[in-house]
């Protein structure tokens, strides 16, 4: 290591956190605000009025999270190419195709009745710290600096950007297209999970004819450039950072994609042991650091609201007030669709019903570091920004997504919720609430619960929205289902609700022609369910406990198979016997656990493998571990001819490559075979340059490795990779009967930058599935205090 990069790390390592003892002078603020950081991080606001309390939470997070917040600001301004140079000019242009076009007073009055005050202010505190960083380049992230960025102004555009917003499913409906061609509708039925199963899976003539373009690996690329994280390279970051030898075209792993995941319940008083509702959530997405998830308590007259949500947007999306507390989940609403468009000779005009209309053409221009402004076109049709334009065969894709409509910025709606004192207010406050699209549950000191599922979405009266359709008027949206006649229930007599992303929708419910079609597996909710079943007297801790079970209800369904599979190899008998004593918990310290995960992942790809003909399995990849564990039961002619003597060679070579995996892995000691190992499965938190920078450097900027346990089908949602890339960021528990024994976690820290003690505090408690507490009464934050900021006007 070179003595620079050495002395560089050390320093980093050892530079005092950005704080103040003292009161700071502020420009923009009415009155004084104090900002109380608990020994956790977590930022508690007290503020004499709505404008002060919304610039300190603006303020509290650009200190916090400068460098996240500067790299989503480029994002959704389409400004990256203006700070790192021309190679960044695409994912502009895309940045800008996607952007919000409408009304901004009708935009910003969505979210709240004063909302565009609430956003200013929260903008003006944002560009408070921004102006201290500018002006004191010693608080600058060290991070941002190795890029060589200057942070810019925040906007109120800046805050309503869709670019971090979750939805579906335009980028799956290529791929189902191609599918559907090779299978046929029954085949790909027989293959996938959609509830309910009567779907209709069928090519319209349009896009058959089309299918060149629809298969083209480019038709997506607008999409991905406007939301993936971005990748950087060597010669992006400043030499004093960059490891030895790294070559300037060296680029970052791409960052992990969302998984539209997440757990939330909320049980009755009648069950639990304080007579009072329990509210558990945990959200998952991308882990990442920063950390998506930012943790404040929002004070001042007529708010009083405490949870998390994210950075760049004001309000608090999960947590509680004083008369409440409510959660999230993904709820399964397709709100988006491809049009696929037949072009004039000139590619001008697309056909649309009996007659024609134009492409509606905008022209922008990209500016670049060291280079010359480019000029780029931005197409867009009577449904939404064009994506890609075939102008030989004459085709045209476009977009058409809700989240484009007026109050499609994610999570913004929450500002109405934070105020809610009954559940009639809050379901009247989730009418606005269009994305994502979620299922909220909710309890309150009146004791009632409820579950309202949300989201802006589209009635298709004449097909599911699972494939791409023609835009030539055929195929048109018959408005929004009004929020309120979406899925919901009060205080239902079981005593509690349960989401985890499956399909939890009555077979009788009446609109389905609004709903997503394809869900995810099943098994956490059915083990959500299956606790809660029998759930009494719970607590803050049981449900706690709850959010890091790691029960695998598949394993209990695959593993007596093996009982009648033979072995002829010792270290094969052996890891069988193992794994049929095994307790089917993947703790990170189990033996069976990861004998039992090797196996399953074998079993995915060696069954995909036989369902999955040649040309279809590039395009799947792989079939619902619901169908496999199907399959395995009860073997089916998709097997093959002899579907027994194929499931049962199929369970045996799966498990004789597990072993040889996990000898190669371990060594031939079982002994040595535990799960959580950093051989195995294990988190590791990237920071967006960690493959550029010095191995002391990564010591310092990404947390890990920590051992895991859980899986992707496990309550505790890990995934399935060796390495956890999604799950639960944060997690919340909070009994309305006492506020001040909520407890949460956020991973790594609640501080972006690399300096602070807050940067990766909370990933060890994280890692060993624990819980800080959050601190809610005045008394109660003032146990836990370990700074205090003032800002004076």
């Amino acid at each position: 290591m070179s003595r620079t990069i050495g002395v560089l790390a050390a320093a980093l390592l050892s530079l005092p956190r950005v704080v103040g003892a003292q009161p700071i002078s502020t420009k923009g603020l009415q009155s004084p605000v104090t900002l109380t950081r608990d020994s956790a991080g977590i930022v508690h606001i007290e503020a004499q009025n709505e404008h002060d309390l919304f610039f300190a939470q603006g303020y509290s997070a650009a200190r916090d999270r400068l460098f996240q917040l500067e790299l989503w600001r480029r994002q959704a301004t389409g400004t990256m190419a203006e700070a790192l140079g021309g190679r960044w000019v695409a994912r502009d242009r895309s940045a800008r195709l996607m952007r919000y076009r409408g009304n901004m007073d009708v935009e910003l009055a969505h979210y709240h009745p004063r909302g565009k005050a609430i956003i200013g202010a929260f903008v003006d505190g944002v560009n408070a710290w921004v102006d201290r960083v500018r002006a004191d380049r010693s608080l600058m992230p060290p991070d941002l600096a190795a890029l060589g960025i200057v942070p810019g102004y925040w906007t109120p555009e800046v805050v309503v950007s869709r670019h971090n917003a979750l939805a579906s499913n335009a980028s799956a409906e290529p791929d189902f297209a191609r599918a559907v061609r090779l299978l046929g509708s029954e085949g790909m039925k027989r293959r996938d999970l959609f509830e309910p199963g009567n779907v209709t899976l069928a090519l319209d003539s349009v896009v058959a004819r089309a299918m060149s373009v629809v298969e083209d690996a480019r038709l997506l690329a607008d999409i991905r450039g406007s939301k993936n994280a971005p990748a950087f390279r060597a010669d992006e970051v400043s030499p004093s950072w960059r490891k030895p030898l790294a070559a300037a075209g060296d680029s970052t792993d791409v960052a992990p994609r969302d998984r539209l995941e997440s757990n939330n319940w909320v049980i009755s008083g009648a069950r639990t042991a304080s007579g009072k509702p329990l509210v558990a959530n945990d959200p998952h997405r991308a882990i990442s650091v920063p950390s998506l998830r930012y943790l404040v308590h929002l004070k001042a007259p007529g708010w009083d609201v405490i949870g998390g949500g994210e950075p760049g947007i004001p309000g608090v999306a999960i947590g509680h007030n004083q008369h409440a507390a409510w959660g999230l989940t993904i709820f399964g609403i397709d709100s988006e669709d491809l049009y696929v468009y037949e072009l004039d000779a000139a590619n001008r005009t697309y056909r649309y019903r009996n007659g024609r209309e134009a492409l509606r053409t905008v022209t922008d221009t990209v500016r670049v570091k060291n280079g010359l402004p480019v000029p780029v076109t931005l197409q867009y049709t009577r449904h939404g920004p064009v994506l890609y334009v075939d102008s030989t065969r004459h085709v045209a894709v476009a977009l058409r997504a809700g989240w484009l409509e007026a109050g499609g910025a994610p999570y913004l709606a929450s500002l109405r919720l934070d105020q809610a004192r009954t559940w009639q207010e809050a379901r009247e406050a989730l009418t606005f609430a269009r994305m994502p699209t979620l299922n909220w549950v909710w309890g309150d000191t009146s004791g009632t619960i409820g579950w309202q599922t949300a989201g802006i979405a589209p009635i298709r009266k004449n097909w599911e929205g699972l494939l791409p359709v023609p835009g030539d008027g055929r195929y048109e949206w018959d408005g929004y289902l009004p929020i309120a006649q979406l899925p919901n229930e009060t205080n239902p007599d079981r005593g509690f609700v349960g989401t985890a992303n499956a399909f939890n929708v009555a077979r009788d419910y009446g609109h389905f022609d609004a709903l997503a079609r394809d869900w995810g597996d099943g098994f956490r909710r059915d083990r959500l369910q299956e606790v809660l079943d029998t759930t009494q007297r719970a607590t803050v801790a049981s449900s706690g406990a709850l959010q890091h079970d790691a029960l695998s209800l598949p394993a209990r369904r695959l593993v007596p198979l093996l009982a009648t599979v033979s072995f002829t190899s010792a270290p094969a008998k052996a890891a069988r016997d193992t794994v049929l004593a095994w307790n089917r918990v993947l703790d990170a310290d189990s033996r069976g656990a990861a004998i039992y995960a090797a196996w399953e992942r074998r079993l995915l790809s060696h069954t995909a493998d036989l369902v999955l003909p040649l040309a279809v399995r590039p395009i799947l990849g792989s079939v619902p571990l619901t169908r496999v564990v199907q399959w395995m039961e009860q073997p089916d002619s998709l097997l093959g001819e002899r579907p027994v003597d194929a499931r049962n060679f199929v369970l045996f070579r799966a498990f004789n490559e597990a072993v040889s995996d996990l000898r190669k892995r371990f060594g031939d000691d079982m002994r040595t075979w535990t799960y959580g190992d950093a051989r195995f499965h294990h988190s590791r938190i990237a920071h967006p340059l960690d493959v550029l920078v010095s191995d002391s450097l990564k010591r310092a900027l990404s947390p890990g490795p920590a051992p895991r346990g859980g899986y992707g089908n496990t309550l505790l949602a890990t995934s399935n990779a060796d390495n956890q890339n999604h799950g639960a960021s944060l997690r919340v528990v909070i009994d309305v009967a006492n506020w001040d024994s909520a407890i949460v976690t956020n991973t790594p820290g609640q501080s972006g930058d690399p300096r602070s003690p807050f940067y990766a505090n909370l990933f060890p408690l994280w890692a060993k599935n624990t819980f800080v507490p959050l601190p809610y009464s005045a008394a109660a934050i003032a146990k836990r205090t370990a700074d205090i900021v003032v800002l004076r006007p």
